[in-house]
C-alpha cells in the first residue's frame, strides 16, 4: 500500500518542484535602478574625462630636510597659515650642544684677536725701559774702566790681561744694551702682522662653523614654503608679503614623538591655497585630437547627478602621462596615457574637498 501510492506522490511533487524552479531561473529579472543616477553632459558633442579636485598652487607636500625625531608639531588639519609659519620642529638638543661649543671656541678666537690688536700691555714697557737704561749705565761703567786700563797699559803699569779682560767686558756690555733695546722695540711694535692674521682665519673659520650649525638648527624647524601667488610678478626678487600665497593645512601625518626620515616621498603635512579650487581632468589619449584648449566644460561630483559647477579654463599640462586611477597607489599598471588639463571652479565656496574626484564634459562643439 505504502509503496503503491506514497511513491508515485513523491515522484510527482519532485518532477514538479523541478519543473517550477526552471521556469524562475528562465525568467528575465527586472531592471534594477542604480541608487544613484550618473552624472548626464549638457553637451550634444563632449570630451569626457574624469578630474579630481585639487588646490590652485596643487597639493604642496612638505617633508623633512634632515631625518629625526618629531619635538613638536604647530599646526592642525584646517588651520590657516602664510608663508614662514612653524609647523613642525625635530629634536635639536645634540645641535644646540654642539652650538655651544662652537660659539665658545669662536668666543676664544675672538679674545686672543682682541689681546694681540691691544699689544703692548701699558704694564710691560718700564721694566723693559729700565732694563735698557740698566744697560747703558753698565755699558758707560765698562767704557770707564776700559778706559782707565787702557792708560794705565800706555804708562806701562797695567797688566795686559787686565786691559783685554776690561776690553771684552764692554763688548757684552753693549751686546746686551743692544738686547735690551731690541727687547723694548719688539714689544712697543705690537703683535706680529702674521700671527694676527693666522688669529683672524681661526675667528672666522669658527664663526663660519657658528653659522654652519645654526643652518642646521633651523633645518630642523619645517616652515611654510614661500609661493608666489598666481598671477604675481615673477620678477620681483625677493618675493614681496603681498605677493606669498595663504596656505589652508589638509592633512597632518605626523605627531610629536615619531620618527620622520628625509625619504621623497613622505607626505608629512599637505598644504594648499586658501581660495579658488582647480580641477585635474585626464584626456584620454584617444580624444586628444578632440580636444582644443579654451574648451568650456562643467563638473559633476560623484553621487550628484543634478549638480553641476561651471569650468573655466586654466592651462593644458603639455606632457601625456600614464594614467591612473587616482586611489594613489604606487602599485598600479595601466596601459592607458592622458592627457592632464586643469580647469578653475567658476564658483564661490562650492561644497567641494580637496582630492574629490568628480565627472567632467568639455563641450567639443564646433
Amino acid at each position: 500500500m505504502l509503496t503503491r501510492y506514497l511513491l508515485p506522490a513523491l515522484a510527482g511533487l519532485s518532477f514538479s518542484f523541478a519543473v517550477l524552479q526552471m521556469t524562475r531561473a528562465q525568467q528575465t529579472p527586472p531592471p534594477v535602478s542604480p541608487p544613484v543616477d550618473p552624472g548626464k553632459s549638457p553637451f550634444g558633442k563632449q570630451v569626457a574625462g574624469a578630474g579630481i579636485v585639487e588646490p590652485e598652487t596643487e597639493n604642496i607636500t612638505v617633508g623633512s630636510h634632515v631625518a629625526g625625531v618629531v619635538k613638536a608639531v604647530h599646526v592642525r588639519v584646517d588651520d590657516r597659515i602664510k608663508a614662514g609659519d612653524l609647523l613642525f620642529d625635530l629634536d635639536d638638543r645634540q645641535m644646540a650642544a654642539e652650538l655651544a661649543v662652537r660659539v665658545a671656541a669662536r668666543d676664544s678666537a675672538a679674545a686672543q684677536l682682541a689681546k694681540q690688536d691691544a699689544m703692548p700691555r701699558p704694564e710691560e714697557l718700564p721694566p723693559l725701559e729700565a732694563k735698557v737704561a740698566e744697560a747703558r749705565a753698565n755699558v758707560i761703567d765698562k767704557e770707564t774702566l776700559f778706559d782707565r786700563a787702557r792708560r794705565e797699559t800706555e804708562s806701562g803699569i797695567g797688566a795686559g790681561e787686565t786691559f783685554d779682560s776690561r776690553k771684552i767686558a764692554v763688548a757684552v756690555a753693549r751686546a746686551q744694551l743692544r738686547q735690551a733695546e731690541a727687547n723694548l722695540e719688539l714689544t712697543r711694535a705690537g703683535a706680529w702682522k702674521f700671527d694676527a692674521a693666522v688669529t683672524r682665519a681661526a675667528l672666522a673659520q669658527a664663526q663660519s662653523q657658528c653659522d654652519q650649525t645654526r643652518t642646521e638648527l633651523e633645518r630642523l624647524r619645517v616652515t611654510a614654503p614661500r609661493v608666489r601667488r598666481p598671477g604675481a610678478d615673477r620678477t620681483r626678487d625677493p618675493i614681496p608679503p603681498a605677493d606669498l600665497v595663504q596656505f589652508r593645512v589638509l592633512q597632518v601625518s605626523v605627531r610629536p614623538g615619531e620618527y620622520v626620515s628625509a625619504a621623497a616621498g613622505q607626505a608629512i603635512i599637505v598644504l594648499g591655497t586658501v581660495g579658488r579650487l582647480h580641477v585635474r581632468v585626464d584626456v584620454d589619449e584617444n580624444d586628444i585630437a578632440r580636444f582644443k584648449p579654451g574648451m568650456p566644460g562643467v563638473a559633476t561630483p560623484r553621487g550628484e547627478a543634478q549638480t553641476r559647477f561651471p569650468l573655466k579654463f586654466v592651462r593644458v599640462e603639455p606632457y601625456v602621462i600614464p594614467k591612473k586611477s587616482l586611489t594613489g597607489g604606487n602599485t598600479e599598471r595601466v596601459d592607458t596615457r592622458v592627457l592632464q588639463v586643469i580647469y578653475a571652479i567658476d564658483a564661490v565656496d562650492a561644497p567641494l574637498y580637496v582630492g574629490q574626484q568628480l565627472d567632467v564634459s568639455l563641450d567639443a562643439a564646433p
